[in-house]
């Protein structure tokens, strides 16, 4: 818990919240720092299988907050350069350790969602959004470009046209538009109970399925079919010598709802 970021841990699913409502959840040095702090905390815990990420207020997400940076303009400048050995920034960070995760991560948009907050949600693995939201890649309002992982999220998402369009316009769209262009999973007017549905169902699968699910298609996006081939067949191997796997098995032979441990894959 910090005054940015609350994680709660309900059953299996963790959920973390970004409690500057007031603000609408603009994004300073304090939030960048909790929201890391949160995805590290979930990555230690194995019983975790699934995680919300939501903003509280009228907004999920507004983006950066150009008044905090304003008073703070040598740490954030700071903030800019890498760890050595690191491949992202702070500022990366915060997305890209949401697609680190070795469980699924469900995002739940409203209100608005510029930005930086863009750039957060596509970190994500799904995005669960009400139908008015807005969305903007606002970077470009203000002479910039997107500088939190978004040169590559959004374009594996979309065309290279329509990332390039929506980049350099910075025009506001739908959260219906932002489903039909693909960076939206499902549009509801409950976005939340949606979300919460989705990950029951998949905190009802092997954990250890779960999470080679995700490594396999996040490590194997830009390879050679020959390349992937070869790692979809290691992950397979790995699974059928699981216990999870074994737990599956039996269950479904019995007809029974299985009973998973926790999960071994990191």
């Amino acid at each position: 818990m910090s005054e940015r970021v609350s994680t709660e841990i309900r059953g299996s699913i963790a959920y973390v919240t970004m409690t500057r409502g007031e603000k609408y959840n603009g994004l300073d040095l304090e939030m960048f720092h909790a929201l890391v702090a949160a995805a590290k905390r979930i990555k230690r815990d194995r019983d975790v299988r699934a995680v919300i990420l939501q903003g509280e207020g009228p907004a999920f997400c507004s983006g950066l907050d150009f008044g905090s940076a304003g008073k703070h303009p040598v740490k954030f400048a700071l903030n800019f350069l890498r760890v050595p050995g690191r491949k992202t920034n702070l500022y990366q960070e915060v997305c890209w350790a949401w697609r680190e995760l070795p469980v699924p991560v469900i995002v739940v948009i409203h209100g608005r969602c510029y930005g930086g907050g863009l750039q957060l949600a596509l970190g994500a693995d799904f995005r669960f959004t009400t139908p008015d939201c807005e969305f903007s890649i606002m970077e470009a309002r203000w002479g910039l470009v997107p500088d939190m992982t978004g040169s590559v999220t959004l374009r594996e998402l979309v065309g290279m046209d329509v990332a390039m369009r929506l980049t350099m316009t910075g025009e506001t769209f739908s959260g219906e538009r932002a489903a039909e262009l693909g960076l939206a999973t499902e549009v509801s007017d409950d976005p939340l109970k949606a979300a919460e549905a989705f990950a029951e169902e998949l905190t009802a699968r092997s954990p250890d399925a779960i999470a080679a699910t995700k490594a396999l298609f996040q490590r194997t996006r830009h390879l050679s079919p020959r390349a992937a081939f070869r790692i979809e067949s290691r992950w397979q191997r790995r699974l059928l010598r699981s216990k999870n796997h074994k737990i599956a098995r039996a269950a479904g032979k019995a007809k029974e709802i299985p009973r998973y441990v926790r999960r071994t894959v990191r």
